[in-house]
């Protein structure tokens, strides 16, 4: 298992059930913080809207999916509303090596299995207020189907009780207050002694501090 330690940046891994407002906290984090750097999953759904190939996703067929899978390139993969997502490897680590965090947006299946395979991951999960909220909020971005929304509405409620596995919960009540409090988030992860001592060697040096 690769520790926290192994890496000069941070990894940060934000879940929640879909409406919750996630993407829309990574992308805003994202744009305030020229540190933080987004990771581009593969997925095997088709793209929706104004996603592009690369940008938001790696876009594979399910053939190309199960070739990454027998070779070992994603540190996890998971089977969402019908779909398949993966998270490359050797992407990650590159980003991390370089210094810095990465944000990555994946249910809480993935979540789990990365932490499982990288002990320093940071683990987030985004509430919504409430389930009228919830419902409300996917209705309202008018991407998916009656079928498909009382689909998700009914994944949310195992979603929901996996919360315990994270380390840190924001509810996304107020979008401002949810944004800062993903900030505080970064920002205290970088304040911690193994991140500090790396990222300021020479002053850890002149005081003595080993």
């Amino acid at each position: 298992m690769t520790t926290a330690t192994d890496h000069p940046g941070n990894l940060l891994v934000v879940s929640a059930p879909s409406g919750a407002g996630k993407s829309s906290l990574v992308k805003a984090l994202i744009q305030a913080d020229a540190q933080v750097r987004p990771s581009i999953s593969h997925t095997t759904r088709a793209p929706r809207g104004q996603e592009r190939d690369g940008r938001e996703y790696f876009f594979v067929s399910n053939g190309q999916f199960d070739a990454l899978v027998a070779e070992d390139s994603f540190l996890e993969w998971a089977n969402v509303h019908g779909n398949r997502y993966g998270t490359s490897r050797a992407g990650i680590q590159a980003s991390l090596a370089a210094g810095h965090d990465v944000v990555l947006e994946i249910d809480w299946q993935g979540a789990l299995q990365i932490r499982q395979r990288l002990a320093g991951a940071i683990l987030i999960f985004v509430l919504p207020p409430s389930w009228d909220a919830l419902q409300a909020r996917l209705t309202q971005r008018g991407e998916d189907t009656p079928a498909t929304i009382a689909l998700r509405l009914q994944n949310a409620e195992h979603e929901l009780a996996q919360t315990a596995h994270f380390d840190y919960v924001i509810i996304n009540d107020s979008f401002e207050r949810a944004q800062s409090d993903l900030q505080a988030i970064v920002r205290s992860q970088r304040l911690r002694y193994a991140a500090q001592r790396r990222a300021h060697a020479a002053t850890f040096e002149v005081l003595g501090i080993g």
